[in-house]
């Protein structure tokens, strides 16, 4: 008997709670508008290309710029390479600073985000000979290799840093025995001034 009046009860609580939040829910609102669920309120378009649509859509960015005659691009998962053909007879500070623009154009482009820019006949050819081979369905392990390479032949090398660099940086390459020597020194110029 017990047990039955201990489940009653706790129907009627739940009831009772259910009864209260539409009325809550109700008020907050005001009777007479429904209750409307947003999804998405700023939906953004993700287009979804084929690494081959990708690469000449690359490809049309980067020849709309100044400068630049043709272009060629390869698109590996999230990795891309363009490639630009520029006038053989300009200097080198004019070439970067086509480079530099289609890097512009296409740091805009959500394909051509991180994409590194060649403008070495060379690598251009190279490139335009691994577009080839996916077109030609080759094995993607080779082509990769081959595009790895193109890319750290043309990325500049950087150190990792985890901290930023102290202001006394230089007092870790004095030898031991001229430390002694660089804080009497430091003691004697703050007691002059």
């Amino acid at each position: 008997m017990k047990t039955i009046l201990l489940v009653l009860g706790l129907l009627c609580l739940t009831a009772c709670q259910q009864t209260g939040e539409k009325q809550l829910l109700q008020e907050r609102q005001g009777n007479d508008s429904e209750m409307k669920y947003v999804t998405d309120s700023d939906p953004v378009e993700e287009p979804n290309m084929s690494n081959q649509k990708t690469a000449s859509h690359l490809a049309k960015i980067a020849v709309e710029e100044p400068g630049v005659h043709d272009a060629t691009a390869v698109v590996l998962g999230s990795y891309a390479a363009v490639g630009i053909d520029v006038d053989k007879d300009l200097d080198r500070g004019r070439v970067g600073m086509i480079k530099f623009s289609v890097a512009e154009a296409l740091k805009h482009d959500p394909y051509g985000k991180e994409a590194v820019i060649i403008a070495d006949a060379d690598g251009v050819e190279r490139l335009r000979g691994i577009g080839e081979k996916i077109s030609q369905g080759h094995p993607v392990q080779a082509v990769t290799e081959e595009l790895s390479q193109i890319v750290a032949r043309y990325m500049p090398e950087r150190p990792i840093e985890d901290q930023p660099e102290s202001q006394d940086s230089n007092k870790g390459s004095i030898p031991e025995k001229d430390k002694e020597k660089l804080k009497q020194l430091e003691k004697e110029q703050s007691k002059e001034q």
